[in-house]
């Protein structure tokens, strides 16, 4: 039989459906593969097989009675420790919240319980999610599956390692300055960053968030397939009114030309040669797909990235800064500090200046996307970076922190951006970025698969 851990969401639910495996030989498949790879990576920082095995019971009792499991019928799906999962705490990379047991779902958990998705496990993130790099004090140090030496991203970095290493179907991750695209990136798969209000989130174990993550993070998924990417992203956005953010927009909006702008160096970023060859390959793929293609820049990213950093730390700064001394994490101490040499604090007309200013930028890319339906961007500027050379110097994080425009300009417009695996150089992963106008994720799911069907696609691996 074949490993149902290799299998896409799509089709594992579809044989479960159908009654050709259960949910149960799904599940201890699973945490086969979990505990065969997970202590090479260090992707998943918890799980209780015996409530995966009581998940996967309950789905098979559903479809024994007759009744619908849900579009994830069993799938396996891995949730990140900075949400909310009942009986679980919800840590965040934090020793000072080991103990902050969630007694409800957040909405996207629930969502994905509601779809018959069977919850595996917990994956790793760097204390407080901020960072594209994945270490802690608590949870020790995630490696990327495909190679050890390069990041395996972050903040969702342990989502991203455990989808490509057949932990798992589907990987929850969240996304406010590139936490979903760029592990997918770095790991040689796919993640969707949606609009704003699409997937409804909310953690009850903690206070409401700060306005700078109330407009700019979102909850996303991560797969090693444009299908799966869909049906997941489907079922994470059902309606939850505990988020005030959440709206009901149809999932697919109305036909759009077939056309693509071609950025390979968005608002002047400095962008490698095999990163540009990745875009003009997958541009290539499009085109092939009968899509129109034109090179031209984007709208502006450096000021929208320059104010997502002051609206997040203005907020942050308020509390932060002793929740720092108190966990005393070294790479976290040392990624803030740097990030306040950046951003100085803000008084509150700048503040308010911010908020007003979000407004014009949605304005001038929502104009982009009438000219050009979907565009073609860089990930990053650079192939994915070296494990941890992010906290080497002052130099290398301000190096990361330009080649990572795309990632941290995007989020202040509350636009959907999706990462689009496309192949290897060598061992590392490469792929390119595809964004499009607020809620329309449907292009960019359709540009996706387009080009995923011109390349190979992505399989689980086994880590190096």
């Amino acid at each position: 039989m074949t490993d149902l851990w290799r299998l896409p969401a799509t089709d594992l639910a579809a044989r479960i459906r159908a009654k050709q495996v259960s949910a149960t030989e799904a599940a201890r498949d699973a945490l086969a593969r979990l505990d065969a790879v997970n202590p090479k990576i260090n992707a998943v920082v918890d799980h209780r097989p015996e409530d995966v095995l009581a998940q996967a019971a309950a789905v098979d009792a559903t479809i024994a009675r007759g009744e619908d499991p849900g579009p994830l019928a069993g799938v396996p799906v891995t949730i990140k420790v900075n949400a909310d999962q009942a009986g679980y705490a919800t840590t965040n990379g934090l020793r000072i919240q080991q103990d902050l047991m969630a007694a409800v779902d957040n909405p996207v958990v629930a969502n994905l319980r509601h779809a018959g998705a069977v919850l595996l496990g917990r994956t790793n993130t760097p204390a407080f999610s901020l960072r594209w790099f994945t270490r802690n004090s608590l949870h020790g140090h995630t490696k990327n599956p495909r190679d050890p030496s390069i990041t395996p991203g972050g903040s969702s970095g342990g989502a991203a390692a455990a989808v490509a290493a057949g932990i798992g179907a589907i990987g929850h991750g969240t996304d406010i300055g590139g936490s979903v695209r760029y592990p997918a990136y770095a790991c040689g798969v796919h993640g969707l960053r949606p609009t704003l209000g699409r997937i409804p989130a909310w953690n009850a174990s903690s206070a409401e968030r700060h306005i700078g993550g109330q407009v700019m993070a979102v909850s996303g998924p991560i797969a090693r397939t444009i299908a799966d990417i869909r049906v997941s992203f489907a079922a994470m956005a059902a309606r939850d009114i505990r988020d005030p953010w959440w709206v009901g927009v149809p999932m697919e909006g109305p036909p759009a030309p077939k056309r693509a702008a071609l950025c390979i160096r968005p608002d002047g970023m400095d962008t490698q040669p095999a990163v540009e060859a990745a875009l003009r390959d997958a541009a290539k793929r499009l085109q092939a797909a009968g899509w129109t293609i034109e090179e031209t820049d984007t709208p502006p990213l450096r000021e929208p990235a320059a104010l997502q950093a002051m609206l997040w730390l203005a907020e942050s700064r308020r509390g932060l800064n002793a929740a720092l001394q108190r966990e005393a994490d070294p790479d976290a101490s040392f990624i803030f500090g740097q990030m306040e040499e950046l951003c100085p604090l803000p008084d509150i007309n700048a503040f308010m200046d911010a908020l007003q200013k979000r407004s014009y930028f949605v304005r001038v890319w929502m104009e982009f996307f009438e000219r050009f339906p979907v565009a073609i961007t860089p990930v990053s500027g650079e192939l994915p970076f070296r494990d941890q050379e992010d906290v080497e110097s002052p130099e290398a994080f301000r190096r990361i922190m330009a080649a990572q425009l795309t990632q941290v300009g995007l989020p202040l417009m509350g636009l959907p951006g999706l990462t689009v695996a496309t192949g290897l150089v060598g061992t590392i992963p490469v792929g390119v970025q595809l964004l499009a106008g607020r809620y329309r994720e449907d292009l960019l799911l359709q540009a996706g698969a387009a080009i995923e069907a011109g390349g190979v696609p992505a399989s689980p691996v086994d880590p190096a």
